[in-house]
């Protein structure tokens, strides 16, 4: 009995209490993360496309092919209360969602069959599947290869016949888009500044006619450059839209598919083990660089990437010295009396805020009036579409720049607060004025603390979401906020976000079944781009820490 208070008095139970605690949360977050990049990274493993029977519960069959997505048991009940015929006797049947594709056909993309009733199950090699621009993916037989509506190639030889144009195809699609984004974009975002210049002239009453005459001039040489690229663009399309392909469907009814809506295919049944791992990382390296496409189901998720990166790149550049200069004035210059330690509090609640309550701030006073006022004062000519009073790339970042500013602060000042106060008094006694002991011995010193707060603001800006919502993310930005064009960074613009991204395919998405594993996957992505940004703070970390750890022993 005496050991046992002994054992109490010394607190091990609490210490073994504290450590089944931690276990059990990272084996909670270790769970989850896995099951995220499961089920995310699963989904670009090129999965064997089957061909079978089906028979309805009035007895009629028809041939079913598609990919196996999600397998269940469930209560006999619920799928007779749907008119399929099961004896009383079986209680679960297992039911197989099948991911059937050819939307345009039969109007449906997914569809729950009962395992018992799909017979003759095989996987021929044949089989294909193509991705597509539009309509999502077509499964089925590959029947002939067209040129001009003329069969080129069919049988065996339809295949390689259908790679080597289907390449042409690709490259001239790139060619198409550089043309059309880059080059054609870039002249009318020119002609739109002209048109601005102008309107500002009026507005001004400078508008002379040498100006004018200097503006026709230089309108009239970006007409010349876009009737030159619209040519070439047509003689493209004309190209692109040379050949076709022919496959079969399941309902044995022949689809032709323009080469120019193809953005891949493949025969899985056919891969090996190798061919199928190539084929993963290729289609790893599609979701990473590609734009989203058919409502976010379908593409990549390249812009939500640059558009989450350089958000928490604006938003560190602008909290850090705002956090940085408000922890030295309360630490180093500020009375120490009641006012500061309200201060303090104050700040302390300001990081408890709801996110939300950021974002509404944010959209009333940075994009309502900061935002309303500059258009007023600077951009004249733009009225009434706003240039800066409607949200963007800047307002977000600020907005998320206040919401974190608690965090870097108090980190900073607690990194002041560790530094001895003999190297201050050294500092001074050799004859360092207080602003130069701050800059060149204090500020290095807590070099450390300051990214510590910022690894935090970090990690709590990159996943926020509902603040974005108001101050400058949409569901798809045509264009990103960085591009050649003058000057080079738009920070009016509005962009996509990983965390949005993510919501809006989750739940505002009109293919669910399509949507859920590429929820998984940029949810997977997101967490690794927080942990890659989070990793850089830290190693930079790490070196100041070496770098001071001799003076401050």
């Amino acid at each position: 009995m005496d050991s046992l208070k002994l054992w109490f008095r010394k607190g091990e139970p609490w210490v073994w209490l504290n450590a089944g605690a931690v276990a059990i949360s990272v084996v909670m977050v270790v769970g989850l993360l896995g099951l995220v990049a499961v089920r995310g990274l699963s989904h670009f493993w090129p999965h064997t496309i089957i061909e079978g029977v089906y028979t309805e519960p009035d007895g009629s069959s028809y041939t079913i092919i598609g990919e196996v997505a999600d397998e269940e048991w469930v209560a006999a009940s619920r799928v007779r209360g749907t008119g399929v015929a099961i004896p009383e006797e079986v209680k679960v049947v297992k039911r197989m969602l099948i991911k059937t594709g050819n939307r345009d056909i039969t109007g449906l993309d997914f569809r729950w069959l009962i395992a018992e009733n799909l017979q003759d199950v095989t996987t021929p090699e044949q089989l294909m599947v193509v991705e597509r621009r539009e309509w999502g993916n077509f499964y089925g037989y590959l029947v002939a290869v067209k040129e001009n509506g003329r069969v080129v190639a069919s049988g065996e030889s339809a295949l390689a016949e259908l790679e080597a144009r289907l390449e042409r195809a690709l490259d001239l699609t790139e060619e198409i888009h550089e043309i059309e984004n880059a080059e054609i974009g870039a002249i009318n975002y020119q002609l739109e500044r002209l048109r601005l210049k102008q309107r500002r002239l009026e507005l001004d009453d400078a508008l002379t006619d040498a100006a004018r005459l200097e503006l026709q001039e230089e309108r009239a040489a970006l007409d010349a450059q876009y009737q030159g690229l619209k040519s070439h663009l047509d003689e493209l399309n004309v190209q692109i839209g040379r050949d076709s392909m022919v496959a079969r469907s399941m309902n044995g009814a022949e689809k032709e598919i323009p080469l120019k809506l193809v953005v891949q295919f493949k025969q899985p049944n056919a891969m090996s083990f190798f061919g199928k791992v190539a084929d993963y990382f290729h289609q790893l390296w599609l979701f990473l660089s590609d734009d989203p496409r058919e409502a976010n189901t379908e593409g990549g998720v390249f812009p939500a990437i640059f558009g989450t990166v350089l958000m928490v790149i604006l938003m560190s550049v602008i909290v850090t010295p705002f956090g940085v200069v408000a922890a030295v004035y309360l630490r180093e210059y500020a009375k120490q009396g009641p006012l500061t330690r309200t201060i303090r509090v104050a700040v302390n609640n300001l990081a408890g805020v709801p996110s939300i309550v950021y974002g509404v701030f944010g959209l009333g006073f940075f994009v309502y009036f900061l935002g309303g006022n500059l258009d007023a004062l600077f951009y004249p000519e733009a009225a009434p579409a706003p240039v800066f009073g409607t949200p963007g790339l800047m307002w977000a970042s600020i907005t998320l720049a206040l919401l974190t500013l608690p965090v870097v602060i108090v980190a900073t000042e607690e990194g002041l607060t560790r530094i001895p106060k003999s190297l201050r008094e050294g500092s001074l006694a050799l004859g360092a004025t207080k602003f130069e002991t701050i800059t060149k011995v204090i500020l290095p010193m807590s070099s450390p603390a300051m990214m510590t707060g910022l690894i935090l603001a970090i990690a709590r800006a990159a996943g926020e979401v509902a603040p974005l919502m108001l101050v400058g993310v949409v569901k798809l930005a045509p264009t990103l906020p960085l591009d050649g064009n003058f000057p080079y960074l738009h920070l009016e613009r509005k962009f996509m976000h990983l965390g949005f991204h993510i919501y809006d395919v989750g739940f505002q998405s009109p293919n669910v079944e399509a949507a859920r594993p590429l929820v998984y996957a940029t949810a997977a992505l997101l967490v690794v781009v927080i942990v890659a940004l989070n990793l850089t703070a830290i190693m930079i970390r790490n070196r100041l820490r070496e770098k001071y750890r001799a003076l401050e022993n």
